[in-house]
């Protein structure tokens, strides 16, 4: 009985930790593919003055940002983590319009490696629908450097500034599942 009691408990953990919901998946040129996700809220250093603790939020906001495997600028890693992006997010309860805007910072783990990701509590109910913008800002020209090739070929920055908006998302799945096991 023990065993099967520890077997169920690995079982419920791994799928636990494998659950996270897709919000959306995108494609900015000249290549960059973006795969946006509400996970399960985590345990992220340094907790308290620069992130949330666990037990302080609902959902794991993400946005895996990463060079696309095909049609891809010549010397980009395929499949490669996109650094120095600037994305943000917006999230708006669409039953009381009440809304909580944050900024998507790096964050690395070792199921999506790097990503961009905070935990934050959401503007109501875990029951209610919400409508999910991710903002894509390209990092400014004192972060990134610009070769003459480069230049010559995908102008003067990574990329454009771009807005995603998907509506009815629905968190409560996600906003009652847990890493940790009590």
């Amino acid at each position: 009985m023990k065993k099967l009691l520890t077997l169920i408990s690995i079982f419920w953990a791994a799928n636990s930790m494998a659950l996270e919901l897709v919000i959306g998946e995108e494609r900015l040129e000249p290549g960059l593919v973006f795969i946006f996700e509400g996970a399960i809220k985590d345990h992220v250093q340094p907790a308290g003055l620069l992130h949330l603790k666990e037990h302080e939020t609902h959902v794991h906001i993400e946005a895996r940002a990463n060079w696309d495997t095909k049609n891809t600028p010549k010397g980009t890693p395929s499949g490669g983590f996109v650094p120095y992006l600037h994305i943000t997010s917006r999230v708006i309860n669409q039953k009381t319009g009440l809304s909580t805007f944050i900024d998507v910072v790096p964050h690395i783990n070792l199921v999506d490696n790097f990503h961009y990701a905070r935990n934050i509590t959401l503007p109501g109910s875990i029951d209610d629908k919400y409508t999910v913008t991710f903002n894509i800002i390209p990092p400014a020209h004192t972060e990134l450097a610009i070769h003459r090739d480069w230049l010559n070929t995908y102008g003067n920055n990574l990329s454009k500034e771009q807005s995603y908006t998907y509506k009815d998302v629905d968190f409560s799945e996600i906003a009652r599942a847990s890493r940790t096991t009590k």
